[in-house]
């Protein structure tokens, strides 16, 4: 049988969490000024244990997480906090009570936390190889019997009643739990801190009124800049690997994906709206997906994305002021522009090959990977996650600035990699 972390002992961690945080009472920045944000994603990873497949848990950087969260809290510069989505690694059961122990850890911010789901705690939750991989507690395809082999609690089984608790890896139930334990109050933000959100529950476009079961899309303005976050996982946005492996993908996973990026479609333009009427300085986007990022597939893998490409580059163009999109799925730090064919790269070495993150398109091919877009007034962060030292991105938005395009800077944004000391 997995052993989950018992969630009082989870709870009892977050607790701890709390006695060490430092609080900060800075208030936020004054409209009109800079703001400062952290931005992470893919954090915290780890493994479940899985008793018949030999599998050991590691919840190390959850162990971590408190200090993590302390260090950000103790920084009065910070505004804001910017989960861009992975909760948990794909080696990690899609359990109900791994879900509560982040979203009660993540209350122990002192700042606004507003978070959009990656593919791990939902769209891929489905993912197993076999009983010895058996990935997020999801399953796999019997050829032989036209079923689904289970990772049940003790071992292969194809009665879903043996996989309570993290249900079979089932993405839509998983994405249900997503939304009960982290959006169960639309437009309200996670941690102690307030901010103003806007949720497409309640303002979605009066002519798709099923728009409404998006809650996790939320869009503010902040400092004379418009932010807004959609609900695209990473890997191929749910459509080119079908759950559970099964033959061809079922009817509810075309639905599903066809109906959410159609979703945010319209929620990003709603967004661009708010910054040209409002007379925004600056739009940032928050996704988990890295939508250029090949992983070692076909191009077609990465098809699906394209309408939310399309949208994301015709309003940049049409708004005429610096757009950023944050990001993480590929878990090494990047800056660039993907939607330029003449855009500088920069990022962190890749320790599997020892080059830089920008070597993995040469030439800048990245641009590529969909059709050819060429927008100047577009940047792209992509935030270090899934392996230690945790780090987050600081993120300071200044509205009067207007720095160059550099490693560290583009238009009104500046920015530092945090990396969070080891103890």
């Amino acid at each position: 049988m997995p052993r989950r972390t018992p969630r009082r002992g989870l709870i009892t961690l977050v607790a701890v969490g709390l006695a060490c945080s430092v609080m900060s009472t800075t208030a936020a920045s004054a409209a009109g000024g800079p703001l400062t944000v952290a931005v992470f994603g893919d954090s915290p990873y780890g493994r479940s244990a899985y008793a018949p497949a030999g599998q050991s848990a590691d919840m190390s950087q959850f162990q971590k997480t408190p200090a993590f969260i302390g260090t950000i809290n103790s920084d009065p510069t910070i505004g804001d906090v910017i989960h861009v989505g992975d909760i948990h690694s794909g080696k990690e059961f899609c359990t109900e009570d791994y879900d509560a122990s982040i979203a009660s850890a993540w209350q122990t911010f002192t700042k606004p936390l507003v978070y959009t789901p990656g593919d791990n705690e939902w769209a891929d939750c489905h993912k197993a190889s076999s009983l010895t991989s058996p990935g997020q507690g999801g399953g796999f395809y019997d050829s032989a019997s036209g079923g689904i082999s289970y990772i049940g609690t003790n071992g292969l089984s194809a009665d879903p009643a043996d996989c309570a608790g993290y249900h079979c890896g089932n993405p839509l139930d998983n994405l249900a739990e997503v939304r009960k334990d982290f959006f169960a109050q639309p437009g309200h933000t996670l941690g102690s801190g307030t901010l103003d959100v806007v949720s497409q529950a309640t303002a979605h476009d009066p002519s798709h009124p099923a728009d409404a079961q998006y809650v996790e899309n939320v869009r503010w303005e902040q400092n004379d800049i418009v932010f807004v976050t959609i609900n695209a996982p990473g890997g191929s946005n749910n459509d080119a690997d079908p759950w559970y492996k099964v033959p061809t993908a079922t009817q509810a996973q075309i639905d599903e994906r066809t109906n959410r990026t159609a979703a945010d479609v319209r929620w990003l333009g709603a967004a661009f709206a708010d910054a040209q009427a409002g007379h925004a300085k600056a739009v940032v986007i928050s996704v988990q997906a890295d939508m250029w990022d090949l992983d070692g597939k076909a191009k077609g893998h990465l098809t699906n994305y394209e309408p939310i490409i399309n949208q994301v580059a015709a309003k940049t163009t049409a708004f005429g002021r610096p757009v950023l999109m944050l990001n993480g799925d590929s878990h090494l730090y990047r800056s660039d522009n993907p939607l330029s064919p003449t855009a500088p790269c920069s990022g962190e070495t890749d320790p599997a090959t020892g080059a830089s993150v920008c070597a993995h398109d040469p030439d800048n091919s990245a641009w590529n990977e969909h059709p050819y877009y060429n927008v100047p007034n577009f940047h792209r962060l992509v935030v270090h996650g899934s392996t230690t030292p945790l780090e987050w991105l600081k993120l300071t938005a200044d509205p009067n600035a207007n720095y160059p395009v550099t490693g560290t800077t583009y238009g009104p944004f500046s920015w530092q990699r945090m990396q969070q000391p080891e103890l």
